[in-house]
């Protein structure tokens, strides 16, 4: 397999980190490069909403030679009661460069437990959830066997259910996936996309929302956005800051009432992140 243009920091983060989730159209391969190449922790090659009903076969077609010519990421499929679900499954069987399978309209835990079946062993599945029904199951879509992490699919969801855009209107979607991820003991739940053209200050608003509401990563329309969603969901410096304080000095922390080990932990994990993400200065 020729060399893989994947950009070399993002291709070494483990999935399980990911903050930006880049959506790319399956059917205009002519921006497959720039995705690659991008900062997106994680490439999504997108053969379902952003595809129409006539170029399935086509699109189906430009993810095969990508992911069997260097290229890496994860694959939108289409859902599980079309009739695109088993022709996508086949053709993403043992692709080298496949590294998961993002799942649309999840609304059943079967669904992603079939899925991870016909794909084999060591292959995940995000769920994407974009309904009522799917966030009512969520608890058990995130405990079924082959569910890696659950997103959630703000755009469909709000069609489905007539709520708004505002922050407070999606908080319960959002904290749903939150519980059904703690729950399900998987990585943390990714938060819907801003618009493709929101600009960095919007896109710095959405991200702060997504933090509040527990979540880790967010799917994104945009390539440029990618970086901004990176930052926004790090650690910030204040609170690196905060952890080398906490960890230089915890040989010679005095205990004295049961909320230190809880902020040594939050510290340790913050430090494990930041170097995880190469913001950690030793």
């Amino acid at each position: 397999m020729p060399n893989s243009i994947r950009n070399e920091r993002a291709a070494s983060l483990p999935a399980k980190l990911s903050r930006s989730w880049l959506l790319t159209s399956a059917a205009k391969p002519e921006l497959f490069a720039d995705a690659q190449k991008s900062e997106a922790d994680s490439v999504i090659f997108d053969m379902e909403a952003a595809v129409p009903e006539a170029q399935k076969s086509e699109a189906r077609d430009n993810v095969v030679a990508a992911l069997s010519d260097g290229m890496v990421g994860w694959v939108r499929i289409n859902g599980s009661t079309t009739e695109e679900w088993e022709d996508d499954l086949e053709a993403m069987h043992g692709l080298p460069g496949l590294r998961g399978i993002m799942l649309p309209n999840t609304e059943q835990p079967e669904q992603v437990t079939l899925t991870a079946m016909r794909l084999g062993a060591g292959v995940p599945v995000l769920a994407l959830i974009e309904t009522a029904l799917g966030i009512e199951a969520a608890t058990k879509i995130a405990s079924a066997p082959g569910t890696f992490r659950l997103a959630l699919g703000t755009n469909d969801f709000r069609k489905d259910t007539g709520v708004g855009d505002d922050p407070i209107a999606l908080a319960y979607a959002r904290s749903r996936l939150v519980i059904a991820t703690r729950v399900g003991g998987l990585p943390g739940a990714i938060d819907g996309p801003s618009a493709a053209g929101a600009g960095s200050h919007t896109v710095h608003e959405d991200c702060a929302w997504t933090l509040k509401m527990g979540m880790t990563g967010k799917l994104v329309l945009n390539p440029s956005q990618a970086a901004i969603v990176n930052d926004s969901l790090s650690p910030s410096e204040d609170d690196q800051t905060w952890a080398r304080d906490m960890l230089e000095h915890q040989d010679d922390a005095e205990i004295v009432d049961g909320s230190y080990l809880p902020r040594l932990a939050r510290a340790k994990k913050i430090a494990a992140l930041a170097d995880s993400y190469g913001l950690w200065k030793r």
